[in-house]
């Protein structure tokens, strides 16, 4: 008697709990808006990218989402429009790898609607390394070698960037139901950081020998990759010459599709769990439903 006493109290609790709750799941795409990609949104240069995560319903409108997302992001000067771009020949690729917390809003109520658009934002915490390929083919990572010359004695303006940043999400998209326990939708996401340096490009050329002493030959043969061209018999820059724009910083986003799916019984979406029209059965623990 004690046990079913227990199970009355208890299972109400936990049927609620499943309801609200969601696995999400992301593929799509990934890029970045920065110095070496010509378009703020583009599809170009872009590549494929996952995720996961949960959602709890804290209403029938409104969410928290706790989400894990994989990505590469890259640019390169010689897909640019621009001939001085195309000259200057940088190039770099970085893996993003980012967890986020995220308010989410949705539009128009699902338990009685098949579509709504929704919203979100919240903080990002990412991290990124950005590379590229010498000439022989080998991954050089960019950072250490200090290009712009950040944390060198002669730039004590420059300081190093962190590869562990936040970042500021901003999402938008449209979700179908397609089931009472499943949601499809489709976002566009920006991420909006607070460094000039996710493709390593940001300010000027620095002295050529102060570099080199600092950082090596490796440092100088990626910092100006001009006279890797056929034809171009430019020399490094003289210092202070323009190497990427500082005005602004880089972004990068994701869109792609995202599937909710949720915990509970085949009836128990989140209609349930507010009192909407999905009723009936028992949850997989084979609590009874109220009615």
């Amino acid at each position: 008697m004690r046990k079913l006493l227990l199970l009355s109290i208890f299972c109400p609790v936990i049927a609620v709990s499943q309801q609200r709750f969601h696995v999400t799941l992301f593929g799509g795409l990934s890029n970045y808006a920065g110095d070496l990609q010509d378009h703020q949104f583009t599809l170009e240069q872009s590549n494929f990218a996952f995720g996961a995560g949960l959602k709890y319903d804290l209403s029938p409108h409104l969410a928290l989402r706790l989400a894990y997302n994989h990505g590469t992001i890259e640019g390169d000067d010689k897909k640019s429009s621009d001939p001085m771009l195309r000259a200057r020949n940088l190039s770099y690729v970085s893996k993003i790898n980012e967890g986020s917390l995220l308010l989410e809003y949705t539009l128009l109520n699902l338990e009685e609607r098949k579509i709504s658009p929704y919203i979100y934002s919240g903080l990002t915490v990412f991290h990124f390394n950005p590379y590229a390929y010498d000439t022989l083919g080998n991954k050089v990572f960019l950072k250490p070698l200090s290009t712009e010359g950040q944390g060198l004695a002669e730039y004590p303006d420059r300081k190093p960037y962190k590869l562990t940043q936040f970042a500021i999400p901003v999402g938008v998209g449209l979700k179908f139901r397609i089931s009472d326990n499943t949601v499809l939708s489709y976002e566009v996401t920006l991420r909006k950081t607070f460094t000039d340096y996710l493709d390593d490009v940001s300010k000027t050329y620095v002295d050529q020998i102060a570099l080199g002493q600092a950082r090596g030959s490796k440092a100088i043969d990626m910092a100006y990759r001009g006279d890797e061209l056929k034809d171009n018999a430019t020399t490094y820059p003289a210092e202070g010459s323009v190497r990427g724009g500082s005005k602004y910083k880089d972004w990068y986003y994701f869109t792609g599709f995202t599937l909710y799916v949720g915990l509970g019984s085949r009836n128990g979406g989140s209609g349930k769990a507010f009192g909407g029209r999905y009723r009936g059965g028992r949850n997989q623990l084979g609590c009874p439903k109220v009615l």
